[in-house]
């Protein structure tokens, strides 16, 4: 993968836009530069996602990961479970859960089967405005990969499958990589 015979690299360094892929050189493995292509990639989209969320709902991407999270269980979740959905600590999700009860966004709730457990759920108020969030969002996103046919996105989403079952299978057996 000579970055020299890439026209998106080109394309890339002439807007100096090359951002974490800058890092590489034509002599580096090819997995390398696929992980700072992929790295920069997610980079770009999700600084892009935070911007408009920000400008256009005055809501963080961390909110907005929460209220998803929140959305797709209408009867709420334990704070634990949600923590480890967003993969943040559970101190960060009882902040989260804080300011959007304060904000009537969210409900919090004891345990009926645990009472040392918090159930968060969206309130109405809550649901509506993630609705509308959600939508535009969708609408973003779509934006954003039109540049890639269908088929494209199904290979890469079933490729980037493979490499985090490999990569997860390696971390629970301590393996090392082939």
């Amino acid at each position: 993968m000579d970055s020299t015979n890439d026209p998106s690299h080109a394309a890339l360094s002439d807007a100096e836009e090359l951002g974490h892929e800058a890092r590489a050189g034509n002599d580096d493995h090819a997995v390398l530069k696929l992980w700072l292509r992929m790295l920069a990639s997610t980079t770009q989209i999700e600084a892009e996602i935070r911007k408009r969320l920000r400008e256009r709902f005055d809501i963080t991407l961390a909110r907005f990961d929460y209220m998803a999270q929140l959305y797709r269980y209408k009867d709420g979740l334990k704070m634990r479970v949600l923590s480890r959905y967003l993969m943040v600590t559970g101190g960060n999700v009882t902040g989260l859960t804080d300011e959007l009860e304060r904000e009537g966004v969210v409900s919090r709730t004891a345990s009926p089967d645990d009472r040392r457990a918090w159930i968060v759920s969206l309130t109405p108020k809550g649901r509506r405005s993630f609705e509308a969030m959600a939508s535009e969002h969708e609408q973003w996103i779509l934006e954003m990969f039109s540049g890639l046919d269908m088929k494209t996105v199904k290979q890469l989403h079933s490729q980037l499958g493979q490499l985090r079952v490999h990569v997860m299978r390696n971390e629970a057996g301590g393996e090392e990589p082939a």
